[in-house]
């Protein structure tokens, strides 16, 4: 049996806000955009996710490419919360300017058990990369009728 229908950001961000209250429902991110195979995240500046120097911390940016591959996910194969990352490598590749952080995420593979993507995060209003992470998700077999 194949998964339910791809969801809508209304859908996600309504089903995230309620399952997740602590991420989504306190506004620690924004989905700006998803469809089939891709996802545009972003993450709000905060004060406390900055480290020492005055940027982004790492595990912000590692935090916002993990949740940018699950919401890719759902918003492609539909409400299957249990989703798991399996495995998440991320490059810091240059340094983030205190402000939204944003995450475009596409999904490389998508099969029935396993799902592989890569996200790449900026800083708004510059174009500069300053974060990759290629990430895999376990995708639950759907339910049995």
């Amino acid at each position: 049996m194949d998964h339910p229908h791809p969801l809508s950001v209304e859908e996600l961000t309504r089903l995230l806000g309620e399952h997740f209250p602590q991420s989504f429902g306190a506004g620690a991110f924004y989905i700006e955009e998803c469809g089939l195979m891709h996802a545009r995240l972003r993450m709000p500046y905060k004060d406390f996710y900055l480290r020492p120097g005055g940027t982004i911390s790492g595990p912000a940016m590692f935090t916002l490419a993990d949740v940018s591959l699950y919401v890719a996910i759902l918003a492609t194969i539909g409400w299957v919360p249990l989703a798991v990352t399996t495995n998440l490598t991320i490059n810091f590749v240059s340094k983030p300017q205190p402000a939204d952080m944003l995450a475009d995420c596409r999904l490389i593979k998508l099969g029935k058990a396993l799902a592989v993507g890569e996200v790449h995060m900026r800083s708004e209003g510059s174009q500069t990369i300053v974060a990759q992470a290629s990430g895999t998700y376990s995708i639950p077999p759907a339910p049995r009728k």
